[in-house]
């Protein structure tokens, strides 16, 4: 078991976004979380990366309880433990595709020759090899994602969290991010949760949940 979420309830003001949801999360799978927007699916996947915290409940990664770190410490869990995607890809535009994906692991405190070379073997795997030293506005968009996915994968997390990964991506490129994450899963063993509206990625997914009047429920058919 790589994440489990117990019980946990959010309010905003008097709207009850989620009413005691349940989430377990095993290593290797690929879980995808759909619904209508509004329902909190993303409120949800905040506060599985403990970017955002719950009314009540609590969160394990790999088996740790981050809630009583100090502020300094649960960024450090999540850079270490963590991999975030998101619909918009998030690259600073003064570095290049090497250095952007270089980040985490130079937060993390990494060598210098550790972290490039871990990046550009990402990178490489992710088809930018050719494109180490450019700049995000010298990249396409489906580029600009994959370089974000690499990001994410820089500090080998135990987890990778994304959400709407493929919503600004035309169906070429989203299909291609979806091939992505197969093969991630697929070889690395790798475990994501993925919030999307993207049937097609929903089709491939291990498990697909859904997001609804506060609950989560397990959508998956099962022979």
């Amino acid at each position: 078991m790589v994440l489990k979420g117990t019980q946990l309830a959010k309010n905003f003001g008097s709207i009850q976004v989620l009413k005691s949801v349940d989430i377990q999360i095993d290593r290797g799978e690929l879980v995808t979380i759909i619904g209508p927007s509004g329902a909190g699916k993303s409120t949800l996947l905040q506060i599985l990366g403990t970017l955002e915290k719950p009314d009540s409940g609590q969160v394990e990664i790999l088996g740790k309880n981050p809630a009583g770190l100090s502020a300094k410490n649960l960024a450090a869990f999540r850079n270490q433990f963590i991999g975030f995607v998101f619909q918009f890809h998030h690259l600073l535009p003064e570095f290049t595709a090497l250095e952007n994906v270089s980040i985490p692991g130079w937060i993390a405190g990494k060598p210098n020759a550790e972290v490039k070379k871990r990046g550009t073997e990402l990178l490489e795997r992710l088809g930018l090899g050719h494109r180490l030293h450019h700049k995000p506005t010298e990249l396409s968009g489906g580029e600009q994602q994959r370089a974000s996915v690499a990001r994410a994968l820089m500090n080998g997390p135990g987890i990778v969290l994304a959400d709407e990964p493929t919503g600004n991506l035309d169906s070429q490129n989203a299909s291609e991010l979806h091939k992505i994450f197969i093969e991630l899963k697929t070889e690395l063993n790798q475990t994501f949760i993925v919030v999307t509206h993207n049937s097609a990625l929903s089709g491939l997914a291990d498990r697909v949940l859904e997001m609804k009047d506060g609950f989560l429920t397990d959508m998956t058919i099962r022979n």
